[in-house]
Order: structure tokens, then C-alpha cells, then sequence
């Protein structure tokens, strides 16, 4: 029930303000007595595919049947005038789907009209489930990178040597050109592998003070010479994070050729920038706590990943057309990890988009 604590420190006759639910990071709906909805925070909007207004108009109509446990439960806290919650509920949608959470309902200060009802639809176990996985993940990644660069990089000098020498034979048209090519294919590779190498340093690179928004900037340039268009919408208030500049540019880099090869040409890749209150996450040594309150997000309108894989997007060796052979995500999960942040897939079929989420601290 703490996730209630924010919204009682605040006294008053009408719906709370804007701030104080938006600092709350998963989807809270204020409703009255008679359980129709006031206001809500961004997130709620998100999950319900309904803005403030809309819903705060329309209510419940078009989303939750009449006969829904969460209006039942509604009813039911707003009569005993307390606290209560249903873990683990299914909660169907008129439109068919439905989606399992953990609902809490109670009021939000002492004699007043209102109720908060909080979706969590992730438990915190499950945060640090998802947490050991993503770190799971990023080992195998580093595993799989020594040894692609121990079996493969090595016979890259013997290849090379054999095309030096061809190019030097003078007989046979076209041999000059063909050895050039191999010459420089052979480079791609060495460099593909040089830069696969660093994800085999268990020490993170060099964390220093950065404009997230000078990163994104990057890869938006780098993106638009492969001819990806990119939307953004960006809170330009942010601090800065501690960030190894080069590895947060590849991840970026590598999540929004993914969105664009999910999406298509003619699809939508927005990158959304914001802060998040009250977020924390276990260091790597579950001794310590930390903030994660910058977050970036890579959202694109293709399919998503199929249902059986999504829950194991991060793993090394999935394949599916968000990954680059099994592995662009895994290493996204490794340097989510040297950053002391997360990163998580999550599909709105509502709104039908695919959302690649990272979380990262802030500097100082």
C-alpha cells in the first residue's frame, strides 16, 4: 500500500495536483464515492489508451465492464472507508484483452471525497526477477562476445595477408578490385569485433557527467544518414546522468534500427524523454538501493515481439526481428547494467506500440 503514501500527505476537497500523481511511477486513477474517475497521472493514461480528460468525461464507459472487480473493489473501499487490495487480479477489458495486476484502493486523506485506485502491474519481486535476468543476459552477452572475438578475429589476419597477396598477382582481370573488397569487408569485421571486445571488460567504461539529450542528438544524426526518421518529445529539464558517452550511443544506436526494422519505412519511432520520481533499483551487489529516475524511451508502432519470446527479449540468442541475431538486446541489457540502470520491453496493444524503456540514475 505505500505507493498510497504520496497522495496522503495532501488535504483538500477536490483531486490532488498534477505534480504529486505524476510523481507516482505506475498508473494511478483518482475517483469519487461513487467510484467515477476525477483525474489520473500519465501512466494511467498510457495503460488505459484514455486521456485525463476523456476519462475524467466519460469514466469507466468503453474500458471496464459494469461487472469488473475493480469497480467492485472500488465500492467496497470507498464503504469500509479503508485501505484494500486484490494481488494478482485479472482485469478484463470491454475490448476483450485483459491484464493481470496488483490493484490498491484507499483514501487518500482523511475526510475527504476522494479515492486512489493504483494499478501495479509489476510486483517488486518481479522488478528484481526482471533485474537478475537482465543481468543474467548481460553476462551471456559477455560470454558470447569473448568468444566471438577469441574465433573469430584471429583467422582475420590470415585472411587479409591472402587477399594482400592476391592483389599483388598481376594476371587475371578484376583481381585487384576483388582483393580491395575483401580488403575492406575483412576491415568492417575486425571493427565490428573491436567493438564487440569492450562488452568482454566486466569493468564499465568511464562515467561521466551527460546531457542524455547530447547523446540522443547523436544518434539522431546517425540514424538520419541511414535515412530513420525519429519524433521526439523530450523533458528539457533533465540532469545529467553518469554515462560511458560511446555505450550509451550504440544502445541507443541499436534500439532505434530495431524499432525502425519492427516498424518499416513508412512506420512511427518516437524517442520520449523523462523524470520519474521514486524509482529504485538493487545495485548489482543487492547490497545498496539506487535512484533510476531518467528515463528514455524508444517507441515504435510495428507488431512487437511474439508472444513467446517477449518475456526473454533480453536473453542472448533470441531471435526475433527486435534483436540483431539474438544479441542486439543482450548488450543493451550490459550497458543498461554498467550505467546502474534497467531496461525493459513492454507492448501497448492499445495503442499499438512497442515500447523499449531504459531507467537511469543521475549524476552526482
Amino acid at each position: 500500500m505505500s505507493l498510497l503514501a504520496p497522495l496522503k500527505v495532501w488535504r483538500g476537497g477536490a483531486p490532488a495536483p498534477t505534480e504529486v500523481l505524476n510523481a507516482i511511477p505506475v498508473p494511478v486513477v483518482l475517483v469519487d464515492r461513487a467510484g467515477h474517475p476525477a483525474n489520473c497521472n500519465p501512466a494511467a493514461e498510457m495503460m488505459f489508451g484514455r486521456s485525463e480528460t476523456a476519462l475524467a468525461d466519460r469514466g469507466w464507459e468503453g474500458i471496464l465492464p459494469p461487472d469488473s472487480p475493480v469497480k467492485s473493489l472500488i465500492a467496497e473501499a470507498a464503504q469500509a472507508g479503508s485501505e484494500l487490495g486484490a494481488y494478482g487480479l485479472e482485469i478484463a477489458f470491454v475490448d476483450g484483452t485483459t491484464r493481470d495486476a496488483d490493484v490498491l484502493v484507499g483514501p487518500i486523506a482523511e475526510n475527504n471525497d476522494f479515492l486512489a485506485v493504483v494499478f501495479q502491474r509489476r510486483s517488486v519481486a518481479g522488478l528484481v526477477e526482471r533485474q537478475a535476468d537482465n543481468r543474467g543476459a548481460a553476462r551471456s552477452a559477455t560470454a558470447l562476445a569473448a568468444m566471438l572475438a577469441h574465433e573469430i578475429k584471429n583467422p582475420l589476419s590470415g585472411i587479409r595477408g591472402a587477399a594482400q597477396l592476391l592483389g599483388g598477382d598481376t594476371d587475371g582481370e578484376g583481381r585487384e578490385e576483388l582483393s580491395q573488397l575483401i580488403i575492406d569487408e575483412v576491415e568492417r569485421i575486425r571493427t565490428l569485433i573491436d567493438r564487440m571486445e569492450r562488452f568482454t571488460d566486466p569493468r564499465p567504461g568511464r562515467l561521466e557527467p551527460t546531457n542524455i539529450h547530447s547523446i540522443l542528438a547523436h544518434v539522431r544524426r546517425l540514424a538520419e544518414a541511414e535515412g530513420i526518421r525519429i519524433e521526439e518529445s523530450y523533458d528539457p529539464s533533465l540532469p545529467e546522468v553518469p554515462a560511458d558517452r560511446d555505450g550509451l550511443v550504440q544502445l541507443f544506436l541499436n534500439l532505434v534500427r530495431n524499432a525502425y526494422e519492427a516498424a518499416g519505412s513508412g512506420g512511427r519511432i518516437r524517442i520520449t524523454t523523462a523524470y520519474r520520481h521514486g524509482l529504485k533499483m538493487a545495485t548489482a551487489t543487492g547490497r545498496s538501493r539506487v535512484a533510476v529516475p531518467i528515463e528514455v524511451c524508444v517507441i515504435d508502432d510495428g507488431p512487437g515481439a511474439p508472444p513467446e519470446i517477449a518475456d526473454n527479449l533480453f536473453d542472448a540468442f533470441v531471435s526475433s526481428k527486435r534483436g540483431i541475431g539474438g544479441l542486439g538486446l543482450a548488450l543493451a541489457a550490459k550497458v543498461a547494467a554498467d550505467h546502474q540502470g534497467h531496461i525493459e520491453y513492454a507492448r501497448d496493444d492499445r495503442a499499438g506500440e512497442t515500447v523499449l524503456r531504459l531507467l537511469l540514475p543521475k549524476a552526482g
